[in-house]
């Protein structure tokens, strides 16, 4: 199998979903890009299978950027790092790789990550970035768009990870065990994975561990790699509004609430990708119906 044959594309525009048994179309499309090397995620379960733990696991990290802006995407990313350098940050496990300086993004420059950011594409076993457009965040609000996006990266890299192989045959070819996955989330919730969807891909709930990590994108290395996919993604998506609309000078507020953000609003005018439900942008399209 040469490299290529080995890559499962995830390349996904979501248009309605599924939420408790009821299909909800939404009032924009969801979009998810990403990869999983097949190769890579089999060699990596074949090294570490015969490791503490007993039984083989794989981690994913979860994150978003641009909760809090008024304008655009929120976008989520999840990761899977090699088992060798997933874990706490403070551990230093990719001290010898070319990730050495991965942390939160928050804290790094926006030039450490650009760096940062093919390096995880390439080191990752697998990674998936969504976005969140703002008609799906006026829709559901800021924290279920999120939450959807992380269930939706999470699916799309469990439901891959199931096409390729969810048990693992040990050494002495006994018998196979089940592959166990944390799911790892930055900040104090987890989103509600669609179960009945992933059993009937063979995925059952008992080999998945949700957990969340508060700050986790400054503790855990796979969360942090995730931080970087999700704000460098979102920020490319500002820098591409940016040449559509030069007058709001969106380079630089990258959406943000900014003094200047909320008074070139006054002077232009909302733009389809406002968040409507967001406050200040609320008051101004009332101000502009008045």
């Amino acid at each position: 199998m040469t490299h290529s044959e080995s890559i499962i594309v995830l390349d996904n525009i979501i248009e309605s979903i599924n939420i408790k048994g009821h299909c909800v179309r939404l009032n924009a499309s969801i979009t998810l890009e990403g990869q999983l090397d097949t190769t890579k995620l089999a060699d990596d379960i074949k090294t570490n299978k015969n490791a503490e733990p007993v039984q083989p696991s794989l981690q994913i990290g979860v994150d978003e950027a641009g909760r809090g802006p008024l304008l655009g995407c929120v976008t989520v990313a999840a990761v899977i790092l090699p088992s060798i350098g997933s874990g706490l940050i403070e551990q230093q496990l990719l001290k010898d790789t070319p990730l050495s300086i991965l942390t939160d993004s928050k804290k790094l420059s926006e030039k450490k990550r650009d760096i940062l950011y093919p390096l995880v594409q390439q080191y990752a076993l697998g990674f998936v970035v969504a976005e969140i457009p703002a008609g799906v965040i006026d829709q559901i609000n800021i924290l279920q768009a999120t939450m959807l996006g992380m269930r939706l990266c999470s699916e799309a890299l469990l439901k891959a990870i199931a096409k390729h192989s969810i048990k693992v045959l040990k050494d002495d070819h006994s018998e196979y065990v089940d592959l166990q996955v944390e799911l790892l989330f930055d900040g104090n919730r987890c989103p509600d994975l669609d179960y009945s969807m992933l059993d009937e891909l063979g995925v059952s709930q008992s080999i998945i561990d949700c957990q969340p990590w508060i700050k986790g994108d400054a503790r855990h290395t796979s969360i942090a790699a995730a931080s970087i996919l999700a704000k460098v993604s979102r920020d490319k998506t500002m820098y591409e509004m940016d040449s559509l609309y030069p007058h709001y000078a969106i380079a630089k507020h990258k959406g943000y609430p900014t003094q200047a953000h909320i008074k070139v609003i006054a002077v232009h005018g909302i733009l389809p990708e406002h968040r409507r439900s967001f406050s200040p942008i609320k008051k101004a399209y009332d101000i502009l119906e008045d």
